[in-house]
């Protein structure tokens, strides 16, 4: 199968990539500069040079593939309405390419606010719709175009995807600790976040792809399902060596900036219905086993 795959250096997408090639499938993934061109055709995938603002290789890149995987994201939490206006363009000049083809189309989606208080499961839907929601309402545009003919799967990933060489949430707490003088939580410290090792998530996406899941699918990429954030906040203090401190929801934002939202969610999610549909039991190391490892402090 040949795959198009945007994102493909990226922190998931470079997993996916690799789980792809290992299972002897073709890539091709979008490179917007020299180094993830480089990146790219030093693991044997091919290369499409754009961005998401150059829909027309996005639909080029489409047009040619088997099945498309768009994971790439802007991540502007300066400026959202940019990534979520970018988001939206993108999936849309997907669909148009694999309208009719009855392709496969995952794309990458995420549990943030999606059911707070509780655990998330497959069978909720985003509240987020248009153009100036959350990831520019991508999760139901993109599942809108099943019914114009494309295999559009929904990945949704853990708020963690954790590993050595992260550079996400964690890797940000990690730092904004250090910065802090203080590993801290939000309140009260009982909001949740899920966690999945990023091997297990790459996994995932292939054997989605492999085994060509329904139209409308959701998954869920979660292997932990949902870590009080004091208890994250304890481990990253144990492995800097800092005090652990509660920091008010009025101070949230001066502690941790963009971060402050993601602290104060409840980012739970089960993946019963992921697991029973792929076959797929995550096997990666827990979030605490890769804390403990040292590889966040190196």
């Amino acid at each position: 199968m040949q795959v198009f795959v945007t994102g493909a250096t990226g922190w998931i997408g470079s997993a996916i990539v690799d789980r792809l090639l290992e299972a002897g499938h073709k890539v091709t993934g979008l490179a917007r500069s020299d180094a993830s061109a480089a990146l790219l055709e030093a693991k044997g995938a091919q290369v499409r040079r754009g961005d998401l603002d150059d829909l027309d290789s996005l639909r080029a890149g489409a047009t040619d593939a088997d099945a498309v995987v768009h994971l790439a994201n802007k991540h502007d939490f300066a400026n959202p309405a940019v990534s979520n206006r970018a988001e939206r363009g993108a999936v849309q000049a997907i669909g148009d390419a694999l309208a009719g083809s009855h392709r496969p189309f995952v794309l990458a989606s995420a549990l943030a606010f999606l059911a707070p208080g509780r655990l998330a499961t497959e069978q909720d839907r985003s509240p987020f719709h248009g153009i100036d929601s959350l990831r520019g309402g991508s999760e139901n545009l993109a599942l809108e175009l099943v019914a114009q003919g494309v295999n559009t799967v929904v990945a949704r990933f853990a708020p963690t995807v954790h590993g050595e060489g992260d550079h996400g949430f964690v890797a940000a707490l990690v730092a904004t600790a250090r910065a802090k003088g203080a590993s801290a939580y939000l309140g009260d410290g009982t909001t949740r976040w899920a966690a999945v090792h990023r091997g297990d998530a790459g996994r995932l996406v292939r054997l989605a792809l492999d085994q060509r899941v329904p139209a409308g699918t959701v998954l869920h990429a979660t292997a932990e399902t949902g870590i009080p954030t004091r208890d994250l906040a304890e481990a990253i203090g144990r492995g800097l060596g800092l005090p652990v401190v509660s920091v008010p929801a009025d101070q949230a934002g001066e502690h941790f900036g963009w971060l402050s939202k993601f602290c104060g969610a409840d980012m739970a999610a089960t993946s019963d219905a992921t697991r029973a549909l792929l076959d797929w039991a995550p096997s990666g190391p827990t979030l605490f086993e890769d804390l403990d490892s040292g590889c966040y402090y190196r």
